[in-house]
This record gives structure tokens, sequence and C-alpha cells, in this order.
């Protein structure tokens, strides 16, 4: 009897939609569980792509990559984020999924043009030029998935978001390896995203066609101006995001520095696997904040502290243990890559600036403030580029990785004046401000600890371990002495 109310309760816990803690909690598990999986494949197939082709070999496939990246947005003109928010706040409004989808699609086809002709401007080089064609059909392909996730979301049923993309990643890796290990080639490997992505799509579509929403077409041309009318702020900071995200990797191929490409690129994936927390945290919370807008300044002020003091807790640890441990870490992942070192360490600290700006940019676009976020985005995209024309001639990689950096700490700069003046939401608190001292006291212990040569020297991922515990017993540590002297509560 026991065992089978703990089966109820677990399932309930995981699979229910009870209060707001526990559906953030359930959110952020089944997130977790399908980036952790799905990442950690995809990261396994990387390192080997970038060992078994080399860094010139994988600076083509990267430099490809990163010139498709910058058009992705115009398949989605922001509305994704769109879709979250308004479902989240109206289940009637899924009835207008259909006329979505046929947006969608329009977007895409205008997608794949741009792709095309720009890829004439980018490279003299014929195979690097059919490359992108291939990577271009498979970024919409795969933004076809992120729509469906995207009402996933809306319902707040992460667990079925969770399912497909690991599904979708276990397609993707088993196909890429075998195409890398016996037809290894950049041009081979795209066939292989493209493939793999294809065939993963369709079953997609198909659990989401029987499961949810029956998919048909609809061309209503009011509910895709009434859309644009919300999301184009939306997409107009994704061009720009896009830019100062991807325009480092395509200035140094089309410059002709492709095994520098691959050097930066091989840092930026680890970086990227570092990221995901923040991604995770920012779309578990992000329906709660929509709709907590609606109903009190309060509720909205509380979960917003919640999501902050996470973002604290997990960026100070992050930025402090990959700086001291970037040399391990590049050596155990890519041998031979000891360039991508310093890039990596550069790159490290604008992953703890990027954790911090995500409530700030989340509580911006549920507070109808989509236009602030372009604004935003467009001083980031100009700064970066401006920046990256002066330092990568002179630094390479490296100045692409300080132009990324202060690019971030100038989005954060605005993101927080703009908060402060357009929300009601008071970011500076004590809650905020006791995470922030508890994080960098922890930190600091815990980089004396795995600085010591006996430590460092272990395997990476027992100095990993070792470094998070000691974080961990030290942060809470702290936050017991607080919650006793001060009376201030972590909850």
């Amino acid at each position: 009897m026991a065992n089978d109310m703990n089966i109820k309760n677990l399932k309930s816990l995981l699979f229910e939609n009870i209060g707001i803690k526990q559906t953030i909690f359930k959110n952020i598990f089944w997130l977790v569980i399908s980036e952790g999986i799905s990442q950690l494949l995809k990261l396994t197939l990387i390192i080997y792509v970038a060992r078994i082709l080399g860094a010139t070999e994988y600076g083509k496939f990267t430099f490809a990559l990163a010139f498709v990246t910058l058009f992705a947005v115009f398949s989605d003109l922001g509305i994704f984020s769109i879709i979250i928010r308004e479902f989240s706040r109206d289940k009637e409004k899924e009835k207008e999924f259909s006329s979505v989808l046929s947006l969608k699609i329009l977007l895409s086809l205008g997608m794949l043009s741009l792709i095309s002709m720009g890829s004439f401007f980018i490279t003299p080089d014929p195979l690097i030029r059919r490359i992108i064609w291939i990577l271009g059909v498979y970024i919409i392909l795969s933004s076809f998935s992120g729509i469906i996730f995207a009402f996933f979301e809306a319902r707040q049923r992460m667990e079925y978001e969770a399912w497909t993309k690991i599904f979708e990643a276990l397609m993707i890796v088993g196909v890429g390896f075998f195409v890398i290990l016996n037809f290894p080639s950049a041009k081979n490997l795209s066939y292989s995203y493209l493939f793999a992505s294809f065939v993963a799509l369709i079953f997609i579509l198909i659990f989401f066609h029987f499961k949810f929403y029956q998919l048909r077409l609809s061309w209503n041309k009011s509910i895709w101006r009434n859309f644009l009318a919300m999301s184009w702020p939306l997409a107009l900071a994704g061009v720009f995001g896009a830019i100062y995200a991807q325009i480092d990797s395509v200035m140094m191929g089309h410059w002709g520095q492709i095994t520098q490409t691959g050097w930066y690129n091989a840092a930026h994936k680890i970086i990227g696997i570092t990221l995901i927390p923040a991604g995770l945290i920012a779309a578990s919370f992000f329906p709660a904040l929509s709709s907590a807008f609606k109903e009190s300044k309060e509720k909205l002020q509380k979960i917003w502290n919640y999501q902050m003091e996470i973002m604290i807790f997990l960026s100070v640890p992050l930025v402090v243990g990959g700086m001291t441990l970037a040399p391990r870490i590049i050596d155990f992942v890519y041998p031979g890559f000891s360039p991508s070192i310093f890039a990596f360490q550069i790159l490290i600290v604008m992953t703890g600036i990027a954790f911090l700006c995500n409530p700030f940019h989340q509580v911006l676009i549920i507070s109808n403030q989509q236009k602030r976020i372009f604004q935003i985005n467009l001083y980031g995209a100009i700064i970066n580029v401006i920046l990256n024309l002066i330092l990568i001639p002179k630094y390479s990689l490296y100045g692409a990785a300080i132009t990324t950096v202060i690019t971030f700490l100038l989005i954060f700069f605005l993101l927080f004046k703009f908060t402060i003046r357009l929300t009601s939401i008071k970011p500076l608190n004590m809650r905020a401000l006791s995470s922030l001292i508890g994080a960098c006291l922890a930190s600091t212990l815990m980089y004396f600890v795995v600085s010591q040569p006996q430590i460092y020297q272990l395997n990476v991922f027992l100095s990993v371990s070792i470094g998070t515990a000691i974080y961990l017993i030290c942060f809470l540590g702290y936050k017991k002495l607080v919650n006793q002297f001060l009376n201030f509560s972590w909850s």
C-alpha cells in the first residue's frame, strides 16, 4: 500500500501541474533530463568529429553552421516566445496554431532563399557553399521541432518536450557517428544532420498530431498579422542576437581563418553546454512568470527573486571553476587543441553574465517590452561587429572571445536599466545580495581547494566533483548561518 502511495505521489510530482513550485520543479526536472541526455550525446559526437576531422575540416563545418544560424531567426521571427506567452495565458488561443504553422512554412522558405543567396557572397569555396545549403535545410527542419516545443512549454508539459528532444538527439548522434566513422568529411557530416533531423521531425509531428493537436494548415492572414505585430521586435532582436552570437565565426571563416574557427568553436561548444542550465531554468520559469504578471506584482516579484537566486547560485562557481580547470577540460575533451584554452577562459566569463541576463530578459518580454529587447540587441550587435572588425585581425579567436564578453556586459547593463525603469521588479534586494555574497565566498574556497596540485591533477571529472562538493557545503553552510543570525529565509 505504501509503495502504491509513493508511486502515486511520484507520478503527481513529475507528471501533473499542482502548484507553482511543484510545476517549476517538474519542468526543470524534465528539461534537465532532456537537455542533459541530448546535449551529452551531441557533445560526444562533436568531440569525435573534431578529433577525426581535425581543426581545419571541423572549422569548415562550424563556419557553415554559424553562417546558416545567422539566418535562423527569419524562420521564426520571435513567434516561439509569443506562442508560449499567449497560449499560457489563454488556452483558447491554441486554435490559432494552425495559422501560425502555415506562417512558419512561408518564413522557412524565405530563410532558405536568403541562405542560398548569401552563400555566394560569404565564401568562394564551392564545398563550403554546399555544406551551407545542406545545413540550411537542417536548420529549417529543426526549427519546426522548436515550434512544437513552444506548444508543450505553453501548457507546461515539458515531459513531452523531453522525450521528443531525446529521440531527436539519438537520431542525429546515431546517424552522425555512422557517417563520421565510415565516411569522414564535413560534407557527409552535414548530410547526416539533415537526414536525422528529417526522420526525427516526421515522428515528432505524428506524435503531436495524435496526442495533442490535429495538424492542419490555415491561411488566416489576420492571425499572421497579429502574431507578427507582437513578435517583430523580438524578431529584430533575434537578428541582432544572432549577429553577436555567430558573426565572429563567420568573420574568421570569411577571412580565411578556418583552423582558428575550429579552435574557437571547440571552446564555444563546451561553453554552449555550460549555458544549458540557464536555458532550462528560463524555460521552466517563463510560463509561471507570464501567469503571475496577470495576477499580482507581489507574486511576480517572488517568482523572479527565486529565479535570480538560482542564477546567481549557479553562475559564480561556473565562472571560477571554469577558468581554473580550463587547461584540464580542453586537454581532456580536445587533445591537441591547446589554443582553445585561453578562448575558453575568456568565454566562460560570458557564461556567467548570460546566466544573470536571463531573468531580466524574461521579465521585459512578459511586460510587453519587446521593443526594448530589440533595442538592447541592436546595441549589442553594433558594438560586437565593430569590436570584431578591430580585434579579430589582431588577436584572431581571442579577439572574438573578448568581444563576446564586452557585448554581454553591455547587454546586462541595458537589461538591468530597462527592468528598473519599465517593470515593477526590484532587482536590488537583500535576497539577491545575500546569495551573491554566499556564492562568491563559497567559490573562493572552492578555488583554493581545486587549484591545489593534488586535486588539480586528478581526472577532470573527479576535480569538478570535488569542487562542486566544496562549493555546495560552503554555500549551504553560509545560508544556514544567515538564516540563524539574520532570520533570512532561502525559500
